[in-house]
Order: structure tokens, then C-alpha cells, then sequence
């Protein structure tokens, strides 16, 4: 016996997750829906299957071919224009007249017993027989009245209450024989059960009605789909699930990864290749697809979760349906009945009310509360840059495509034949995103000097020193592992400006790339005399005086890039050092706040322990710093900063030294006493290198141990700001605890409160409005306000939907009072919007 299998639907009402896949490709439990009916029918021992395809047939040619894979033979019949239920059957009558044939629903989940509806067709040698199935609620169905010896004597199609006669419906499988072609003509419409059927009853021809016992689902809402999963989780459908039952009701596929700690309730299943991180819950009754990430204190619970997703750290979702490759990142919710399309992103702290549906492709921002559907809108987010550059999760949203993309639009903004310098540090992601934005740069007739992994320090000099027009870098983002970075520099090694940064974001999106012709494809070279042209600056910059007093260190280099170079250079200003965590492996580098406080914990222990005058962390590629003194003291933040600022201003005749709007006033009134110029910035590290560079800055720096001396590069550069500092301390014959001791305390205190993104201006606004009688506003970054020798900073983040607020006083308990105060204004300020 032959089966053909009804393809064709559009699976309207399962938008929006048919929006880019027919009906019968979705899956229940990682399987689409037509391959569980093609497991059914070789059970049955059909093998010999035709199917009539007409919307997104491609998509499921594609995915079936021959049907070779699935132990069957497959063939297709593709309409044209839609010919209806029977019409399109017709069209394949070459195919089917050799005798009796089944037609089944490609998009209805079953596990009929097709062996004894047919038995059954034959025993009443029936010329039709409908399969007809038991449901509560009959009316959204064609109902099927039959007699005591099941021979069919009435339709009703989709009746009302006053109508329903009987509870047996149309499952759409049908047992036919090949006479039912003599009541069709080719290439018209025909559906079976308002024109060929009533027909048939209509001459009285033996057509009868067989009752499954079996599992029949349509799927013909959300609601049903989430329902079909969850009845064949719990057993209600005869057919295989995929994968292997590591557990009862927990099936997993092959080469995935469940980590020890990791929270599994039966029942679920997981697809290939994918990995649910330590602490981690899922279930129960919910379908994880293929190659699928869940993170850390995820939650997914009575869900289906489509192939390629990606749930992040806190994340969680509940009773709601994912498709494919879905981004939910840290602590982003999913709630009840929610429906999320194709590749759309859901960004930190973002919520999915209930019942919200997201067509595919869509971006909600940090923090948002989405309460009704998006059905239009553009794919990508309104701004690409963010901060430091391009940031987004490695692998996931930074890919070789959306890298080769990017890399193509920064090359169309050069001049023709412009160098750009490319690096990066150690991770195979960072090797991966570097090397496709190579390959779109030489595309579009640009060279490449590589410098391969690099310290980021000798990056920027080395940009400056080689005439290029700019580089890449790509690095883990600060603090998170999960998020790949891609910085843009121009020539002088600083950040590229705003106009840029708007210049490549419209070429991006509208994929306005240079095209050059083979001949003029851009080359690569390999910087090989880099690290030898940045110590060459470094010394000459530096300018160390000969015979300093000796001095010993112990330097973490905290598995970065600079154990290469820079125990050498320590030697050279006759410094006796002692090295840890001397090699590169970006993999078990410090990041988080708990990894860099173990390696500083063991660096206080070291120092004290053998009595070395200091000792120093480096972190960040190189980038910044953090220090212990000669009684094994934690020197960072402000301390550290105002440490370097003074030892800088008492050395340099009317220094010109630049610090955030946040750094404390205390020390600007204790540099303004030395003399120096003291020049203040926005917040960000950006404006800190933008305006150090510009205002001819003989040093600057931030609380988290970065520090520039833009006479070199004008980036952060821990080695330079090391290498200084023991400089100084030398020639002042001074030890860094002495110095520290003489500086006053920094009585400040901070605080981060979130607010919408919608109820920023209003807090702003109001805020603004509020100046004290006895004070004044300073609106550099935020608003700054001053009253009574103290002052508050109201600064809104922006990338997060957050305020930070910082506050100085002389007083510890003041400076935590007036955070506090302000911190409650922003509150109720967003409660009133």
C-alpha cells in the first residue's frame, strides 16, 4: 500500500512559529511532526510515500530528499495554485491507481494503528474509509455521523452546539481506493470532505467510518502544539522519542553535555550537541533542540525550546515556546503562553509578559517589559557600538558572519589600499571573530598587518608606529568570558570618533560594501617588530635615571600576554622580580571579581611573605592594574590612582592630569595644591582617552586601575603605569606604603538603581530641576550636585536601564546617606511616570 502525505498547509494559526517553516517541519520533541508520521508508517510497513507540498515546499524537500535517510521512498507532487484537499491527491493519481492508498495528515501527530483501519476498510470493502477519532469539543472539526455497522450517514462541518450529534470527528487519514479519482478532473479544485464525500454518500457507494482508540492530535493552536508535547513527554503517543533515555523520562541526544550539578525533571528531552551548564533546571515536561546552550541558574520549565538556542545566566522560561536559534540573555524571563520567533534577542533584564507574541527577528532592549506583540520592526537594534565597541555573546550573536559583515563595513570607510593592524588575545573565539574579519577586510582592498595575540598596549602603539589607518582587536569583554569584544582604533591608537563609529553602522546595515576587483585584493604581513619598537618608545618615554636604588617585585601576570615581554624589561631598569602565572591562557586569565580577589589574596600572602617592597596584578590584556604594598596591602581604586597622581604631580613641573567626574574631589584639591592642572572627564573610558589625548594630558587614569600617559599611546598601559610608579618611588626613595600614608582618606560611597529605560528623561528632568538654594548643578556627566562641600552625581548607564549614583563627604555615613536619599528619589520619580 502506497501513503501520500497531506504537506501543503501553512499552519496559520501557529504563527508566529510557521512564519519561516511550514507546518509539517515543526517539531514535537526535536522530531517534525511529518517524520513521526513517516515512523508510523514504515511501522505499519508502508514505505512506498508521496507528498503534496504547495507553501515553503522547498523546506521540506529539503529536509526529506528521497526519503532514503528515513527508510522510505519519497516523491513530491507541488502545486502550482492550491487545488484543496482532494485536488492536489489527483494530481499525483499516476502515482496511486495501482490500488488501495492511505492519505495522511503531514501536520497532525498520531499513533493510529493503520493495520487494522485497514483490516477494517477491507472487511467492509468500503470504496472510502475516513478515520475518525473521539474529541470534548467537537465543534472546531468536521463531525462524522455513522450508524451502528460504521457506514457514514451524515457530515456536519464545524457545527454549532445545537448541531453536535456526535463526538467523532474528521482526522483528515483517509482509506481510499482508486475509483475516488473518477469523481475529479484534473488541474480543478476538490476538497474531500465538502465535494468528493458527500458525493459519494449522495450515491449511496459503501463508505464507512473507522473509529481510532488511539492518540490523534491536529496541533492546530499554540496551545494544542504545547499540549502535544507534553502528551508525548508523558506517554500518551506510541511513537519513539529521539535520542537515549539516560534516566527514566529523560531522553538526551548524542554529544550532549549535562553538567554534574545540573537540575533535570523528568520528563524532557534534549537535543544533539547541546549543553545545560552546572545549577541549571530544566523540566519537566519540556523539549531542549539541538545544539543549544542553557546557562548557569537557568530555568526552563513546560517549554519548547527550538535548535540553536541560547538561554543565559538567570534566565528563565516558563511555560512558553522558543524558536530557533532564540537569544535570552542574563536574567531575561519568558513567561506563561509567550511566544518567541526565529532569531530574535531578548537583552539582559528584558520580560516577556504573558501571551506576547514576537515575530522573528525582533530585538528587545536591556531591561524592557514587552506587553504587547511585535509583529513589525527591523531586525537589528538601533545602535551597533556600544562603549568600547562591538560587544555581543561569542559564537552566539558575534559570529564569522556578523565579524565578516562588520569587518567589511570598517574597511569601506578607509581609503583604498589602507593598512589596518589586526590582534587579539588568546581564546579560540577571539582567533575565530579575527580571522573572518581579516578575510572581509582584505575583500574590500585593504591590507593587514597581524600582530596575532597581542598585549593591547603594544596594539595601539604599535598602530601609530606602523602609518596604519586604523586596527581591530578582538578580546573577551572585561568581566564576563561569555562576551566577545571587537574594539575599532584609528591611527593614533584611540578609539575611532562617534562619526565613524555612525559611519560604519550605516554601511553594516545596509551591506553597502566596497567590492574590489580580484587583482587589487588586499595582503597580509605579520608585524614582527612590534613588541621591539614599543620598548624602544617605552625607555626613551620613560626615562629612568641609572643607579636608582634596587627594588623587588612580585608581578601576577594572571596567565595575560605581557609575561612574554615584560619580566626582560623589569631587568633592564634593574628590578629583581619574581613571576606567577607567567604564560598565556586567556582561558584561566582572572575576570570576574571573585577571580581576580583569589589571585590577589595569594599576591598579598607572597609579598608579606618574603618581604618584597610591592607587588602587582595585571589584568585586562595588559590593560590595567592592581597593586600591594610592602605590608602586603590591597592599593587600589582611588588609592592606587592617587598614589601615581601625586608621585606625577610632585615630579612634573604644573602636570596637566585628567580623572572622571566621579574621582574625588579630595584629590583634586590635593593635586591643585601641587600645582597641577587638573582637567575632568565624562565618565567612560572612552571620554577619559579622547580628552587625555586632546588636551595634552601628561597622565590620566579611573578607579579600576587604568592608567595612561598619552606621551606613549593614548590607551591604558599597566606595564608603563608600573614601570612609573617604581620609578618614582626610587627616585623619592619612598616605599608605596609611606605614600599611601600621606594621602587623605576618600570618604565616598555608590549605589545602582534600575529604572526603565522609558522613565530615564523623566528622573532626569526632575532631578535637573532640584538645585539646591545654598548650591549649584554641574552637568558634565549627569547631573553632579553640590551643596555644603559634599556633592551627588546622578549618572544614568548608557547601555544598562540603570542610574548610578555616587556621592563624597567628609563623612563615610554622610557620603552612604546621600546616595541613599537620591537613590530613593529615582525610585519614586519612576513610579509617578
Amino acid at each position: 500500500m502506497k501513503a501520500v502525505v497531506m504537506a501543503g498547509g501553512e499552519g496559520s494559526r501557529l504563527r508566529p512559529i510557521t512564519a519561516n517553516l511550514p507546518k509539517p517541519l515543526v517539531p514535537i520533541c526535536n522530531r517534525p511532526i511529518m517524520e513521526h508520521i513517516l515512523v508510523l508508517l514504515k511501522r505499519h510497513g508502508v514505505t512506498d510515500v508521496v507528498s503534496t507540498l504547495y507553501y515553503l515546499g522547498d523546506e521540506i524537500q529539503g529536509y526529506f530528499g528521497d526519503g532514503s535517510d528515513f527508510d522510505v521512498a519519497m516523491s513530491y507532487s507541488v502545486e502550482d495554485t492550491p487545488l484543496g484537499t482532494a485536488g492536489s491527491v489527483k494530481k499525483a493519481e499516476d502515482g496511486l491507481k495501482e490500488g488501495t492508498f492511505l492519505i495522511v495528515s503531514g501536520d497532525a501527530l498520531t499513533d493510529c494503528d493503520i493495520t487494522k483501519a485497514l483490516a477494517f476498510h477491507r472487511q467492509k470493502k468500503s470504496l472510502a474509509t475516513l478515520i475518525l477519532y473521539r474529541v470534548p469539543n467537537p465543534l472546531d472539526f468536521g463531525v462524522v455521523i455513522t450508524d451502528d455497522d460504521g457506514r457514514i450517514v451524515r457530515f456536519l462541518e464545524k457545527p454549532s452546539w445545537s448541531e453536535v450529534f456526535s463526538d467523532t470527528v474528521n482526522t483528515g487519514m483517509y482509506i481510499l481506493e482508486p475509483e475516488v479519482f473518477d469523481y475529479m478532473e484534473p488541474g480543478k479544485n476538490y476538497d474531500w470532505s465538502k465535494d468528493i464525500f458527500p458525493q459519494i454518500l449522495h450515491e449511496g457507494k459503501p463508505m464507512f467510518g473507522y473509529v481510532m482508540d488511539e492518540y490523534w492530535c491536529d496541533v492546530g493552536s499554540l496551545t494544542q502544539y504545547r499540549e502535544a508535547q507534553e502528551d508525548m513527554l508523558g506517554g500518551k503517543v506510541n511513537l519513539p522519542m529521539p535520542g537515549s533515555e539516560v534516566r527514566p523520562g529523560v531522553w538526551v541526544g548524542a554529544n550532549t553535555v549535562i553538567e554534574d550539578d545540573a537540575n533535570l525533571i523528568a520528563p524532557i528531552v534534549i537535543g544533539r550537541a547541546s549543553k545545560v551548564k552546572a545549577r541549571a533546571t530544566v523540566g519537566p515536561f519540556t523539549a531542549i533542540g539541538d545544539n543549544s546552550l542553557v546557562m548557569e541558574n537557568a530555568t526552563v520549565e513546560r517549554s519548547v525550546v527550538w535548535d540553536g538556542a541560547y538561554i543565559g545566566v538567570n534566565a528563565g522560561i516558563h511555560s512558553a515556546i522558543l524558536g530557533s536559534r532564540v537569544t535570552v540573555k542574563l536574567d531575561a524571563v519568558v513567561r506563561e503562553d509567550a511566544v518567541v520567533g526565529d532569531r530574535c534577542l531578548l537583552d539582559a533584564g528584558s520580560t516577556i509578559r504573558p501571551r506576547i507574541k514576537l515575530w522573528p527577528d525582533k530585538i528587545i532592549e536591556r531591561g524592557s517589559i514587552v506587553t504587547m506583540s511585535l509583529v513589525w520592526g527591523n531586525k537589528w537594534r538601533g545602535q551597533l557600538f556600544r562603549d568600547l565597541g562591538v560587544a555581543g555573546l561569542s559564537n552566539i550573536e558575534i559570529t564569522p558572519d556578523f565579524a565578516t559583515r562588520l569587518g567589511s563595513a570598517f574597511g569601506s570607510c578607509l581609503p583604498k589600499g589602507a593598512k589596518v593592524v589586526t590582534s587579539r588575545d588568546s581564546t579560540r573565539s577571539s582567533r575565530m571573530v579575527k580571522r573572518a574579519m581579516i578575510a572581509s577586510l582584505l575583500s574590500v582592498g585593504c591590507d593587514v598587518l597581524d600582530l596575532r595575540s597581542s598585549a593591547v598596549p603594544i596594539t595601539r602603539h604599535f598602530i601609530k608606529a606602523s602609518g596604519a589607518a586604523g586596527a581591530i582587536n578582538v578580546r573577551k569583554l572585561p568581566g564576563n568570558t561569555r562576551v566577545s569584544l571587537v574594539e575599532m582604533l584609528n591611527s593614533e591608537g584611540a578609539y575611532i570618533s562617534k562619526n565613524l563609529e555612525k559611519k560604519v553602522e550605516s554601511v553594516f546595515f545596509r551591506e553597502d560594501f566596497k567590492r574590489t576587483d580580484p587583482d587589487d585584493l588586499g595582503i597580509i604581513e605579520f608585524a614582527s617588530r612590534a613588541v621591539d619598537e614599543y620598548k624602544l618608545d617605552f625607555f626613551r618615554h620613560l626615562a629612568a635615571p641609572q643607579g636608582l636604588p634596587p627594588l623587588r617585585a612580585v608581578c601576577d601576570y594572571g596567565f595575560g600576554p605581557l609575561a612574554a615581554i615584560f619580566p626582560s624589561m623589569l631587568s633592564e631598569l634593574g628590578v629583581e622580580s619574581i613571576s606567577l602565572n607567567a604564560y598565556h591562557d586567556a582561558k584561566r586569565a582572572p575576570r570576574t571579581p571573585d577571580e581576580i580577589d583569589a589571585y590577589l589574596e595569594n599576591l598579598r600572602h607572597i609579598v608579606g611573605t618574603l618581604g618584597y617592597d610591592l607587588g602587582v596584578l595585571f589584568v585586562e590584556e595588559g590593560e590595567r592594574m592592581i597593586a600591594v604594598d610592602d605590608q602586603g596591602h590591597l592599593i587600589q581604586g582611588n588609592a592606587l590612582f592617587g598614589a601615581l597622581a601625586m608621585l606625577v604631580a610632585q615630579a612634573t613641573p604644573h602636570a596637566r592630569i585628567s580623572m572622571s567626574v566621579t574621582a574625588p574631589s579630595t584629590l583634586e584639591d590635593l593635586l591643585v595644591r601641587e600645582q597641577a592642572d587638573v582637567v575632568r572627564t565624562k565618565a567612560d573610558t572612552r571620554s577619559l582617552m579622547d580628552a587625555s589625548s586632546e588636551q595634552s594630558v601628561h597622565f590620566g587614569g579611573d578607579d579600576r586601575g587604568g592608567f595612561l600617559f598619552p606621551v606613549l599611546h593614548p590607551g591604558f598601559d599597566a606595564m608603563f603605569a608600573f614601570c612609573k610608579l617604581i620609578t618614582l618611588l626610587r627616585q623619592t626613595k619612598t616605599n608605596l606604603s609611606e605614600l599611601l600614608a600621606a594621602l587623605p582618606a576618600f570618604h565616598q560611597a555608590s549605589e545602582t538603581v534600575r529604572c526603565p529605560w522609558e522613565a530615564k528623561g523623566a528622573v532626569m528632568r526632575v532631578l535637573s530641576e532640584e538645585t539646591p538654594e545654598d548650591g549649584h548643578v554641574e552637568l558634565l556627566d549627569g547631573i553632579k550636585i553640590f551643596q555644603n562641600g559634599n556633592w551627588v552625581l546622578i549618572l544614568p548607564d548608557a547601555v544598562d536601564p540603570v542610574f548610578h549614583v555616587y556621592a563624597e563627604s567628609s563623612d563615610p555615613a554622610e557620603s552612604a546617606r546621600l546616595v541613599s536619599t537620591y537613590a530613593r528619589k529615582i525610585e519614586l520619580i519612576q513610579g509617578s511616570v
